[in-house]
């Protein structure tokens, strides 16, 4: 299929093209080139918008009115997948928050089946926890927090179809679990973590390439302790970083991608059941979370997590940091796909799949792609995840 995109403002690791003919082969794009003339299968009218690579959501716990926790299944995760295509994300990390090891495995094993059967976006699974820090807990029940142990080791570590990634407390984990998971292709995580500098740096040495919501849930940034936030900066560890201005300051914001990148900094939304609903109010975990002007909180003000999706994510990093557009999509797209090692996402190029969103030129989502075909309505998209 060859189609044409005018009259706006296309991202690609060349530049920006205000035309361009894509071809699309087995929903990789074949070919992207400035208009070249001849026919074209579908003409796409930008109107003055932005086509940038599909965002790549590394912490998405719920969706469209459902909670991964909840209900460990093929539908819930395509539901979720429905929620936030909407928003223009095309790749997520379906996200168990710290629960019991029979309901790990039930995720590992439901992220297995929707990708087996073709759940578009779903590229592997993010489990934040139990293995944390109870004094960096968040949200996180405090009677579900554990050590690893050998039996849950052996059920991470065993081959899965997408990708694996484990957010743990590091000063809680033995440096040779770290090694072990990441010898066998789990993306290690520091998140709910009071580690020291140290601790943080040896963890790095394991093996350990990424740190969970930066600032938020680990020990903060001091001249005389550096603790997990000096690690961070100090190091070529990824960071992923919720822009709600409800989680981070503008400055801190602003702060973060001067230290750290656009190459190693990745938006994430830590999204919850209300994130693509009008609901005010949904349960977690038997907790009762009030949305309240964006903001997802408990009743004695702990955040649990957003009512964020990647398009606002990147709207906002825009506005606080002074970003262009283009830079601010690498941190949308690029970077967590280099993180997660998925090497066909990411970028608007040959070689890649043909997973996009077209903005608005105020940045608002007006339709998504993946693998070429466009997912106009939550219908078609529930459609195509049968």
């Amino acid at each position: 299929m060859r189609i044409r995109l005018e009259n706006g403002r296309i991202v690609t690791p060349q530049g920006v093209l205000d035309s361009a003919d894509v071809t699309v082969v087995n929903e990789t794009i074949a070919t992207l080139t400035p208009l070249s003339g001849g026919k074209a299968d579908r003409i796409i009218d930008l109107d003055g918008g932005w086509l940038l690579p599909g965002f790549i959501d590394t912490q998405v716990n719920g969706g469209g009115g459902v909670l991964f926790n909840d209900q460990v299944d093929v539908a819930t995760i395509a539901a979720i997948g429905v929620a936030h295509a909407r928003f223009g994300t095309t790749a997520f990390l379906p996200t168990l928050i710290s629960d019991t090891p029979d309901q790990i495995a039930a995720a590992l094993a439901a992220v297995d089946a929707a990708i087996e059967q073709g759940v578009p976006g779903v590229v592997g699974i993010h489990v934040e926890g139990p293995f944390i820090n109870e004094v960096k807990r968040g949200i996180h029940e405090a009677r579900r927090i554990r050590r690893l142990d050998s039996d849950t080791l052996a059920l991470l570590i065993a081959p899965r179809r997408g990708r694996v990634m484990l957010t743990l407390a590091p000063e809680l984990c033995d440096e040779s679990d770290i090694r072990t998971l990441v010898e066998h292709g789990v993306i290690v995580s520091a998140g709910h973590t009071n580690a020291t500098y140290n601790e943080a740096q040896r963890a790095i040495a394991a093996g350990l390439t990424g740190f969970t919501h930066l600032f938020n849930a680990m020990s903060p940034l001091h001249h005389r302790k550096p603790g997990a936030v000096g690690a961070a900066f100090d190091s070529d560890a990824y960071c992923g970083m919720i822009v709600d201005d409800a989680h981070l300051h503008p400055a801190v914001v602003r702060l973060a991608v001067r230290a750290k990148g656009i190459d190693r900094l990745m938006l994430v939304t830590d999204a919850m059941p209300s994130v693509g609903t009008d609901d005010t109010e949904f349960m977690l975990q038997g907790k009762r979370i009030m949305v309240r002007d964006g903001v997802c909180l408990f009743e004695d003000g702990t955040l649990a997590g957003t009512h964020l999706d990647m398009a606002s994510a990147l709207r906002n990093t825009i506005a606080e940091t002074g970003l262009e557009v283009a830079e601010a999509a690498v941190m949308a797209s690029a970077t967590p796909a280099n993180f997660l090692s998925l090497e066909t996402h990411g970028e608007l190029a040959p070689g890649k799949r043909a997973d996009w969103v077209w903005l608005d030129d105020k940045l608002q989502p007006l339709g998504t792609w993946i693998g070429g075909e466009r997912l106009t309505d939550t219908e078609e998209f529930a459609r195509a995840a049968q």
